[in-house]
């Protein structure tokens, strides 16, 4: 027979089990559901894995922008810039009203096999002149191209071209 004590103590230890189970069920759920957020200056550096589902932010990169249909449905390629590095986006769906070439964009998906191409299942647009995702504007700051406090960023056509890098060149040498 157990005395009090040590009744107690076996309680407060199941407790703390069931607490680090479901503490450790809970991780695991949110893990397969975290995106991280890269700019593309950080996919050319990192290579995620292809198949890694995350967050591709930047400005749709002037000119690049493709459009037509496979399979009778709509398909875009386009590049996401970030004034230091260009990654190719391929997306099929409809794009939303706001995106154009300069415009500030974040897509979801994750890079296609060999490395080459960002495959976006989602192309979120800029809404409202005054919104960019911190990532982005930290990426802006980095290359030069925008300082906050002379308004807001500039229009990614009037960027001088110097060839920024592309995850073609990275890998190519």
């Amino acid at each position: 027979m157990m005395n009090r004590k040590t009744r107690r103590l076996w309680l407060v230890i199941a407790c703390g089990a069931g607490v680090s189970c479901a503490t450790a069920l809970m991780l695991v759920a949110f893990r397969s559901s975290l995106s991280f957020f890269l700019s593309p200056q950080e996919v050319v550096a990192k290579h995620p894995a292809p198949g890694m589902v995350f967050r591709l932010g930047g400005v749709v990169q002037a000119n690049t922008v493709v459009m037509g249909t496979r399979d009778n449905r709509p398909y875009t390629t386009f590049r996401i810039t970030d004034g230091q590095a260009s990654i190719p986006v391929v997306f099929t769906g409809v794009l939303p009203g706001l995106f154009r070439q300069g415009q500030g964009v974040v897509t979801v998906g994750a890079m296609a096999k060999g490395d080459r191409e960002f495959v976006a299942s989602t192309v979120l647009a800029k809404h409202g002149a005054s919104y960019m995702p911190a990532p982005v504007e930290q990426a802006l700051r980095k290359a030069g191209k925008w300082n906050p406090k002379f308004g807001p960023a500039p229009n990614a056509a009037t960027w001088d071209d110097k060839s920024p890098r592309t995850i073609e060149a990275d890998n190519n040498g």
